[in-house]
């Protein structure tokens, strides 16, 4: 079943309806949020009926209670570690280790992502995401990018914490959430493109830790509530950062990271802040 954050072209609702798409229509739900809809057992009566082409597709999560983004791809650690001239340490591989980010910055399909401040190094990040459901058990999955300011992430790290102001700017999450019925997690072809140009191509089952053991480690002496979002960190080789040839995204281009079976999460890079409009 796919789901959505759906409002009608015609309406101004910043958050939006759920919705579960069939086809080229889209079934409203009774809920107020997914997260609501998952609280309930993934169960709700059926409102009225859009046709896909006529409503705008939101954030499947706009508000979730937090945000954890794990590093489970071995290459892009192995990638982005050689840069500077360091390896895997031991413990990556005994642990499945994240960061917090912020659950106050979520950005849904075609948002435009203002550029950050004090940055010239923007960078996307081609994940999956699970979005966690009743129980503390996973619902779905969606796309994930997790923007990076790489310059002002470099700098904090180098003091002994983060990725934190190199990454609270934006997240994007959508299209729609895919229940695990028809997307386990286990594989799927992972592509980012960027004004059409493919810039990066991976594939979900080089995952090195499992999403069962992402889900264990994440809900370990605490609890995770519905619409909790779980990245699975960055496919190898689906960021700039990796490639190292300094291309680096600019204001209006157009960022699309496409999973199999899940669709395309696009977003256009806005003017830095702070700069005139063109």
């Amino acid at each position: 079943m796919k789901l959505c954050m759906f409002s009608p072209k015609d309406g101004e609702l910043e958050r939006g309806w759920p919705g579960r798409i069939e086809g080229d229509r889209v079934v409203q739900l009774a809920a107020q949020t997914l997260q609501a809809f998952f609280t309930g057992g993934g169960n709700a009566r059926e409102h009225a009926e859009y046709a896909l082409a006529d409503v705008v597709l939101r954030a499947p999560v706009l508000h979730p209670p937090s945000v954890r983004d794990f590093s489970a791809f071995e290459e892009h650690v192995r990638n982005a570690r050689a840069l500077r001239g360091q390896e895997v340490p031991k413990e990556w591989y005994e642990i499945p280790v994240f960061y917090f980010s912020n659950p106050a910055s979520i950005h849904g399909p075609e948002d435009e992502i203002v550029y950050p401040d004090g940055s010239t190094q923007l960078d996307y990040e081609l994940e999956v995401a699970a979005i966690i459901g009743a129980g503390g058990a996973v619902a779905g999955f969606t796309v994930l990018n997790d923007w990076s300011a790489r310059d002002l992430q470099a700098a904090e790290m180098r003091a002994g914490l983060g990725p934190a102001k190199g990454k609270d700017f934006a997240t994007s999450i959508g299209p729609v959430v895919v229940t695990t019925d028809e997307f386990d997690g286990s594989e799927a072809e992972m592509i980012a493109r960027v004004n059409g140009e493919e810039r990066s191509r991976g594939n979900l089952r080089d995952l090195y830790h499992s999403w069962e053991t992402i889900v264990a480690q994440a809900s370990r002496n605490t609890r995770l509530l519905p619409g909790d979002v779980i990245g699975s960190g960055t496919v190898g080789g689906g960021s700039i950062l990796e490639h190292n040839d300094g291309r680096w995204l600019q204001p209006g281009d157009v960022v699309e990271l496409e999973v199999e079976g899940i669709g395309v999460l696009r977003n256009r890079v806005g003017q830095r802040r702070g700069a005139a409009p063109s």
